[in-house]
């Protein structure tokens, strides 16, 4: 089961893009993220989709507030704060960490071009499935790896 909605628009897109996951196992569930926003804060139908409670009524979830919102949750838990790529970054690494390829994990992302490769860390795990002598992930990578040049 997968779950699509469309942006009207978005930072890389004026003319908007759909955003889509799959239920998964554990606290990371977009699925349950999703339906906890809808019940702890209950936007509007004609609201933004991540429209918050304020004490001042309902606004809606902007970069900084999204941001300033991570920082306290980072410093609650004496965890390095976050930047603006972190949280995409991260869930690049947590795929490619997963076997998943990097062109799918590229496409995923909607990710234009390589650039994200020049952010991610742990490259020695990353690449270790892809350099073993009989690559655990053979058949799969034949059909989704394009062909070497």
């Amino acid at each position: 089961e997968v779950t699509v909605f469309a942006l009207p628009k978005t930072k890389a897109s004026a003319t908007g893009e759909d955003v889509y996951w799959a239920k998964q196992q554990g606290p990371e569930d977009p699925h349950f993220a999703l339906q906890n926003h809808f019940r702890i804060n209950n936007p509007d139908l004609d609201s933004p989709i991540f429209s918050w409670k304020h004490s001042k009524g309902l606004r809606p979830l902007t970069k900084s507030a999204f941001m300033k919102r991570l920082s306290t949750a980072a410093s609650y838990l004496n965890h390095a704060d976050f930047k603006g790529h972190s949280i995409r970054i991260g869930a690049t690494l947590e795929y490619l960490l997963r076997g998943v390829s990097f062109e799918v994990v590229k496409s995923m992302g909607r990710w234009s071009s390589d650039a994200f490769a020049v952010y991610l860390r742990k490259h020695a795990v990353i690449m270790a499935p892809y350099m073993q002598d009989t690559p655990q992930l053979e058949p799969f990578t034949r059909y989704a790896m394009p062909p070497v040049r």
